[in-house]
């Protein structure tokens, strides 16, 4: 059972925090956090969606996004960027970086900068990887235990 409170405030900060999470994912080689931590913020702002809302509306919504498939294409996209290493020889090499790829693949100033999100190469692709992975496996813990829940309820 939700109240208009938990509804409204739902409505406000759940955008709040999935783009907090998309922050920390995408910022993580810059700054503290990185993939797996945004993965998990991203999934608690989820998780503030499922409490907040109806069985009904919570199943029409995942049904659109199915969280297997976004959870095989972190683990494999993972995988699939640690393998693009041996084009440097290397498995895990960074070979996009400094490389002028358009995304993620700029150069690197020398010295002192405030750091660049343009210059991650591979591990900015593998934090993505990471967040898509965790945000999907969470969700889906929280998911489950909603749905044990509803059905307990409904056997009372």
């Amino acid at each position: 059972m939700t109240t208009t409170i938990i509804k409204t405030t739902t409505k406000i900060l759940a955008p709040l925090i999935l783009i907090f999470g998309s922050y920390i994912i995408l910022h993580g080689h810059l700054t503290p956090g990185g993939g797996f931590q945004g993965g998990a913020v991203f999934a608690s702002g989820l998780a503030l969606l499922i409490v907040a809302n109806k069985y009904e509306t919570v199943k029409a919504m995942l049904e659109k996004v199915p969280l297997n498939v976004f959870e095989s294409i972190g683990a494999l996209g993972f995988l699939g960027m640690a393998c693009l290493g041996f084009a440097g020889y290397t498995f895990f090499k960074n070979v996009i970086a400094n490389s002028g790829f358009p995304i993620f693949g700029e150069k690197t100033p020398v010295g002192i900068n405030p750091g660049y999100l343009n210059t991650g190469g591979t591990l900015s692709y593998m934090n993505i990887f990471v967040g898509m992975k965790v945000l999907a496996a969470l969700t889906s813990i929280v998911l489950i235990f909603f749905l044990i829940m509803r059905r307990e309820r409904d056997e009372w």
